[in-house]
């Protein structure tokens, strides 16, 4: 039976990270040039990423169990204005993301990819996404060609692991936020009338809350946000976006030590909805609480969890160029200002870094 395009590229992402970079004879070669869904990767910088996962203490073992089984991947379909293909190991552990346009996998593995790794092995609060590896295909196929076989993953962890179990007694929510006082041409041309609805819908969303933090929580994130950006600034990057989420927390009980007088009492506490103790995810460090296992909100109410994602795109690729010549152009005729991918990555970062501080409402609990 025939395997469907999902399942075809579900096949190659496995059997690439789990016969790392094991190389097809000649004879291999030729018909899998054919191919239009199934591809041969190799994994990118391989040392550099175990021993990122060893610093996360990720172990091997476990990693690898994530993606053994025949099912082990399931597709999350297209999402985003990015048009890549997503797919959540089965234990809601790992995102494996496409990256199908050429100027940002290149910006990546040339670029950001040796910054990154050591950044991230100096910064264990840093709110980057945490990725966990990244495939490249070994050859080019008829599905590389015309765009059927994505021809570069991202493997990372999941922000949203424990939701399928905490939605059962409660409501997750999540936000990918950006500025939005930026041009969209998709919404902002002809007042959106030459574009759907769905089309407008994925440029990013709005949060109409407020995140209730203690000072102390509020400024290490401000600190950690303004760090993190930097890193980006630096390297020329715009157009990443915070990837929020809110949990609710659910009171439990539980045992308490003797108090003293020979009995035993109940303790209530707060955790996360849905998700275990001694911490939620695969990625241990920092120890919980943290923004990727969950900060309590001050009023007693929400966890949050929030990564950075997307910073991919960057000013000096030919692409992004060339898209901030047309935006110039169009700006002679319609003054609507520059767009997120076409602006200057300081500039970009102190608009983000302004969304996040409105965001942001200070309230001791």
């Amino acid at each position: 039976m025939a395997l469907s395009r999902e399942e075809a590229i579900a096949h190659s992402i496995q059997h690439s990270l789990l016969e790392r970079n094991e190389k097809p004879g000649l004879l291999g070669k030729i018909p899998a040039a054919f191919n239009t869904t199934t591809l041969t990767f190799d994994c990118i910088s391989p040392d550099l990423f175990r021993s990122l996962r060893q610093v996360w203490q990720v172990s091997e073992k476990s990693y690898a169990g994530s993606f053994t089984a025949d099912d082990s991947l399931v597709a999350m379909g297209d999402i985003g204005f990015s048009g890549s293909t997503f797919f959540h190991t089965k234990d809601g552990k790992y995102l494996v993301k496409s990256v199908p346009r050429q100027f940002e996998h290149s910006f990546f593995k040339d670029d950001l990819l040796e910054k990154y790794v050591d950044y991230m092995f100096n910064n264990a609060t840093s709110l980057l996404i945490r990725i966990t590896d990244f495939l490249e295909h070994s050859q080019h196929s008829l599905g590389s060609v015309i765009g059927t076989a994505p021809s570069h993953h991202l493997v990372m962890e999941n922000i949203m692991f424990g939701k399928e179990e905490g939605e059962k007694s409660g409501k997750w929510k999540n936000w990918d936020l950006k500025p939005m006082s930026y041009f969209f041409p998709e919404r902002d041309i002809a007042g959106g009338a030459l574009t759907n609805d769905e089309t407008k819908e994925k440029l990013a969303d709005e949060f109409k809350d407020k995140l209730v933090l203690t000072l102390d929580q509020a400024e290490d994130f401000k600190a950690q946000l303004a760090k993190d950006t930097k890193l980006l600034s630096d390297c020329d990057a715009v157009d990443y976006s915070l990837f929020l989420v809110r949990i609710p927390l659910v009171s439990i009980k539980a045992n308490a030590s003797s108090d003293g007088n020979g009995t035993d009492g109940n303790l209530t506490i707060q955790q996360p909805d849905g998700l275990s103790p001694p911490h939620a995810g695969p990625f241990i460090p920092p120890s919980p609480p943290s923004w990727r296992t969950g900060i309590p909100s001050s009023d007693g109410k929400y966890a949050y969890r929030a990564a950075i994602l997307d910073f991919f795109w960057s000013k000096h690729k030919v692409y992004a160029k060339a898209m901030t010549g047309l935006i110039s152009a169009y700006n002679v005729v319609d003054k609507q200002g520059h767009m997120s991918i076409t602006t200057t990555a300081p500039e970009y970062r102190e608009r983000f870094l302004k969304m996040c501080w409105d965001m942001i409402e200070v309230r001791e609990g």
